[in-house]
């Protein structure tokens, strides 16, 4: 593609000096799995986003296995979310043996509908994952007061930055759950998530979950059932370079976005940004009922772009089973059919933004 969806080399080639060093700090250091750098980015990623603490783990599904644990979650329980969003929030759910209940979602930020939460919700509902989706917040207030009996895990994985009414996502939960995945606003050269909140005993669960239940004072000794979900040196140095950039970064993605906003015909549905909120957009997605033609004369232009998610996660085969529920998904239904990610990343040139622009009025035109 002439203009690709996202560009992860040239995010390294950005910070190659940086990132290089780091990498030669772990390897010299002779230590490579939780030593300095992984303890040194849990607490300015914690600092960063207004928590008291930060787990780190190998991956942002993990990261809401391990939460959902931690909150005593298993077989027998409901967790509500939503079915427009990537198949790991469903995915963990299912790894602790809990029922996932689908809701829709508020057709303008693709997130969770309070009102749709409030019809699911029954005596067995031990949690709800609000998901943070292409980067725009869930409405916290509205989901809290529907769910005060509930333990609320956020899924920040597309909003590292976001603001919901002044503070960071991530700190309306019990516990919120991020993945460092290469794509992502604050990504690793490889795999990578965490666990943030302000429960300490919530956070150590998950702190003697990720790595087989066991205690600094009592090594390869289980006090709990616990995994291998470790998130190693050498993506957390390249992380501390990476978060060091992270709020830069977003503004950029902002200012693209807002280009794009003024460029687009009104015949799409742009992103909204709802009062109050801070939409990082982790994907700039647009909506229109011709999608695929759109796509397809994109593509003969050379500019990449894709569908998130093309399959709501209760039509995917793994999942159409009595083991996952469903409500009325009509706003998820039609989204599926008609949302379009154009490129966005913060490297993305304004002279792109227009070449773009330009190639989706000639499409709908």
């Amino acid at each position: 593609m002439t203009i690709p969806l996202n560009d992860l080399r040239a995010h390294y080639l950005a910070h190659q000096q940086e990132i290089d060093a780091a990498v030669q700090r772990v390897l010299a250091s002779g230590w490579y799995i939780l030593g300095h750098e992984v303890q040194a980015f849990e607490a300015e990623f914690a600092a960063y986003c207004g928590a008291a603490g930060c787990v780190a783990v190998n991956s942002g599904t993990d990261a809401l296995h391990l939460a959902l644990r931690a909150c005593g979650v298993g077989p027998g329980d409901e967790v509500i979310t939503v079915a427009h969003t990537a198949v790991a929030t469903v995915a963990a759910i299912r790894m602790t043996g809990a029922t996932p209940v689908l809701v829709d979602i508020d057709p303008e930020t693709y997130t969770l509908s309070p009102s749709a939460l409030a019809e699911a919700i029954t005596p067995a509902t031990r949690a709800v994952i609000p998901v943070h989706l292409y980067g725009h917040p869930a409405d916290m207030d509205a989901i809290r007061a529907v769910a005060k009996e509930c333990f609320i895990i956020e899924d920040c994985a597309q909003a590292h930055g976001a603001h919901y009414k002044g503070r960071p996502v991530g700190s309306f939960g019990d516990l919120a759950c991020y993945s460092f995945y290469p794509t992502k606003n604050l990504g690793a050269l490889g795999d990578g998530g965490a666990v943030t909140g302000n429960d300490w005993d919530l956070l150590e669960k998950v702190r003697l979950l990720r790595e087989y239940g066991w205690t600094p004072s009592a090594r390869y000794v289980s006090q709990i059932e616990g995994v291998n979900s470790r998130l190693d040196e050498m993506q957390a140095a390249i992380l501390r370079v990476r978060l060091r950039y992270l709020d830069e970064e977003n503004e950029t993605r902002r200012r693209l976005a807002a280009l794009y906003n003024d460029l687009l015909p009104d015949a799409l549905q742009k992103p909204a940004e709802r009062p109050g909120c801070r939409h990082v957009y982790h994907l700039y997605v647009v909506q229109h009922p011709e999608r695929e033609r759109l796509r397809s004369r994109l593509a003969e232009q050379g500019i990449g772009a894709a569908v998130h998610y093309p399959v709501p996660v209760h039509r995917q085969p793994a999942y159409q089973h009595g083991e996952v529920r469903t409500h009325a998904l009509p706003v998820t239904e039609r989204a599926a059919r008609e949302v379009l990610s154009l490129p966005m990343h913060s490297l993305l040139s304004e002279m792109q933004v227009r070449q773009i622009a330009k190639a989706v009025c000639a499409a709908l035109d």
